[in-house]
């Protein structure tokens, strides 16, 4: 039932028969079962693995020094030679062989992993209605129609329409779908949206997506190979291996090498007719097998047996240095791939930004003596590491913060009105959070704006463990304010509070929508002297046309920050107190670029490589992160360069083309239009790199010539790439390109020295051959070794 996001509740339960209070019946589930199928994914049926053996044999290439190995054997049997004489050649060539059949084999059974590994995201057990009561069964049980509750930290087990909303709000990560880190709000309105992605499907939880906040019920209307998660397997179960640029030469020079040893052959054979009766030979039919044994020794010295074992070779050292950019290489042909690559499709979270969300800007009320005077602060730092610097409008780093009012009661709102953690992982050596990456991003902005009443504030801080620094000033200021009730988000208000006690005294903290913010406010803080005064129309239409070059232009993720002092002793908190605040502030937030990423896109460029991004975020965002790393700079004419998966499919199939050869964005999508995207590309002649970490990217990454994984990313995504970014940095590829160039260059001055080298032996027999030269023409003393 694909169109369930686009259908009411009452539709989707009539469709299956199913009674909402009640659930399925024991004989609706066995109807259900036969027509629907079980909610697993199907087992793909494995390659034998001689199979997988022979089919590394099946080239062209292959097969002629398979042939030279045989004829080297018999050929030298034939001139009386024994013992490991015989066998050096032959066996040096098909142990080469041996070694590059054993890397392909590796390969693809690299590939079959991926589709196993899939099925780690299904759910194991669901909460189900069945006959009028709630029961825990094996997922694997579930059939359309069932009505399951979720809750936080329940693994979706199906695609399930949203039926009712147990709680205020029901938040999924989606990420392993979409690659976005953010989680995304449901709802249970149906959508009405054309060509809907599974961002827009807000009603819809998928299939191997994880509950972060609320609770729910839904009922199933795709199980198995029917969701999302079965569309990506199909997926990748129709892409076949991508031959890599080297390939296709070595296969095209397999061909042309095949004629010409034949051509040669015969010639060699027929010139030397007339030599047959030859009485030297002994008779007409010796002379021919001794001419025939002579075209055999010239296609065998014409045969470069050592090219497998220098292309292996060549592309082992690359993998090693490779490993040194920390490019991990899992599939050798990748190597030389990447040298001939042409365009790169870049994921723009975690790949080219650090996936970690980050406050940019703040922006107060400075004073209103005469007229509204908006400030506007930066914060430096782009991950969740508490470490950076305020600054003002004019570039100047402020030495203390937390002794300005409003930036004081923005860190302190940051902090108590959050349910996050940031810690330290000694481990990975790096900081973690836990909870919504808006709530963190607060926590760290509380963290860089420091404590009052030091003057050695905020430096003093640097000498704390990374343990201790991780949360020192929100655990202070939790430590003063002390939580006594919190209005959890919903989706009507837009915003929480927190109320907390303080030295005898009632202070209540208010987040949320900027719009929800604002409209709710009576009163603004002033930075300059901390005095509060009364909002005005003047002040709201300043701040509104602030927030809209924040949000609009900027495209950062702007939250309102508000307070409200409260009766002393208040214990509780209603709705009703959500009114008449306090403005203190605006934050703006992003997912900041990667600092080298621009310098790597300026590389990209300057050796003739396009970049593409591509993201499931949207259209405003993305373009916002393109312009500050630079993707579009190279652009004369900026129209036309970013497109929406709908937008670009909208177009007639002329226009896509010539889109294809200048787009630089392209954002609202799914694993199947990245599958589109590498295909259309290749179809064009371009040699195709694409990154990818969520289990949506596996698809585009085993179609495209080279697919590279993030250290970070899931397994499944890693098993469907040929190489592994360990620390998920754009500019590594970049690196790792310009080694596989190198490395691409050698391997054909290589190829040309040795087929330079035969090609001369091939000659000097040839010309004796023709000439009739006799005794320097025993075939053992022709065969040329290369190796």
């Amino acid at each position: 039932m694909e169109d369930a996001y686009a259908r009411s509740v009452v539709e989707v339960l009539d469709f299956f028969g199913v009674d909402p209070t009640k659930g399925l019946t024991d004989s609706q589930v066995a109807r259900h079962v036969r027509i629907y199928g079980k909610n697993v994914l199907p087992q793909e049926k494995r390659t034998a693995f001689w199979k997988l053996v022979l089919k590394q044999f099946d080239d062209l290439l292959v097969k002629i020094l398979i042939a030279a190995a045989v004829i080297s054997f018999f050929l030298a049997l034939i001139n009386g030679e024994t013992g490991l004489t015989a066998f050096l050649e032959p066996s040096v060539i098909l142990l080469i062989l041996a070694a590059n059949a054993a890397v392909g084999v590796i390969t693809e059974t690299n590939a079959e992993k991926a589709l196993e590994e899939l099925r780690a995201y299904q759910a194991d057990i669901a909460t189900v209605l069945r006959n009028g009561c709630f029961s825990i069964l094996p997922a694997a049980e579930l059939v359309p129609g069932d009505i399951v509750e979720v809750n936080v930290g329940c693994k979706i087990p199906a695609d399930m329409r949203m039926i009712e909303m147990l709680s205020n709000q029901l938040r999924v990560d989606q990420a392993i779908l979409t690659g976005e880190s953010c989680s995304v709000e449901k709802e249970l309105d149906s959508i009405i949206a054309t060509n809907a992605v599974y961002q827009d499907k807000t009603n819809i939880l998928f299939s191997g997506t994880v509950v972060v906040a609320g609770r729910a019920r839904a009922v199933v209307v795709g199980v198995g190979a029917n969701t999302a998660m079965g569309s990506i397997r199909d997926s990748m179960l129709q892409t076949e291996d991508e031959v890599t640029p080297l390939k296709k030469k070595l296969d095209e020079f397999g061909t042309f090498l095949a004629k010409v040893i034949a051509g040669i052959c015969v010639l060699v054979w027929i010139v030397n007719i007339g030599h047959f009766r030859d009485p030297s030979h002994g008779g007409f039919l010796r002379g021919a097998i001794h001419y025939f044994k002579i075209a055999v020794a010239l296609a065998v010295a014409a045969i470069p047996e050592g090219l497998p074992a220098v292309v292996t070779t060549c592309l082992a050292l690359g993998t090693k240095r490779m490993a040194r950019l920390n490019a991990i290489v899992r599939s050798l042909p990748s190597v030389e791939t990447l040298g001939c690559t042409t365009v790169i499709c870049s994921d723009k979270t975690g790949t080219l930004t650090t996936n970690m969300m980050s406050v940019a800007k703040i922006c107060v009320v400075h004073s209103v003596q005469q007229g509204p005077i908006i400030a506007e602060y930066g914060v430096t730092g782009t991950t969740y590491a508490p470490e950076g610097v305020v600054f003002d409008s004019s570039g100047i780093q402020l030495e203390f913060p937390a002794q300005l009012p409003c930036l004081l009661h923005i860190a302190r709102c940051s902090a108590l009105c959050n349910e996050s953690v940031l810690q330290y992982n000694p481990d990975k050596g790096n900081y973690e959070k836990i909870g919504e990456a808006t709530e963190v991003a607060l926590r760290v902005l509380a963290e860089k704006v420091g404590l009052p009443g030091f003057d050695s504030m905020p430096s003093a801080l640097n000498m704390l463990s990374k343990h201790e620094r991780a949360s020192y000033c929100n655990h202070h200021w939790e430590i003063e304010f002390k939580k006594v009730s919190i209005l959890e988000f919903s989706r009507d208000r837009k915003m929480m509070s927190v109320l907390c006690s303080h030295k005898q005294m009632c202070v209540m903290f208010s987040k949320g929508a900027p719009e929800s913010v604002l409209s709710r406010c009576t009163n603004i803080l002033c930075n300059d002297n901390g005095f509060i005064v009364p909002m005005t129309a003047n002040i709201r239409a300043e701040l509104e046309s602030r927030l809209n070059s924040l949000a609009g232009k900027e495209a950062l993720r702007c939250l309102a920050l508000a307070l409200k002092q409260m009766p002393i002793n208040r214990q509780t908190l209603s709705y009703d107190d959500e009114k008449d605040l306090t403005f203190i502030g605006l934050v703006g937030m992003l997912d900041p670029p990667r600092e080298e990423v621009k310098n790597a896109m300026l590389s990209c460029m300057t050796a003739g490589i396009r970049v593409i991004v591509v993201t499931g975020d949207n259209k405003s965002t993305a373009e916002s992160i393109c312009h500050k790393i630079g993707a579009f700079d190279h652009l004369v004419d900026f129209v036309g360069r970013s497109y929406t998966a709908s937008e670009f499919e909208e177009l007639p199939a002329m226009q896509q083309t010539v889109a294809l050869q200048h787009m630089a964005l392209f954002t609202r999508v799914e694993p199947s239009h990245k599958r589109m995207l590498v295909e259309a590309l290749q179809n064009q002649n371009e040699v195709v790199a694409m990154t990818g970490d969520g289990v949506n990217d596996a698809p585009a990454l085993k179609k495209a010539d080279i697919g590279i994984a993030m250290g970070s990313g899931t397994a499944v995504a890693k098993s469907a790439s040929d190489m592994v970014l360990a620390d998920d940095n754009f500019a590594t590829i970049v690196a790792a390109v310009a080694e596989g160039r190198a490395i691409y260059n050698n391997t054909k001055q290589f190829i040309r020295y040795m087929i330079s080298s035969n090609i001369g032996e091939v000659v000097c027999i040839f010309v004796a051959a023709v000439l009739g030269i006799p005794d320097t023409l025993a075939p053992v003393s022709l065969i040329s070794v290369n190796i």
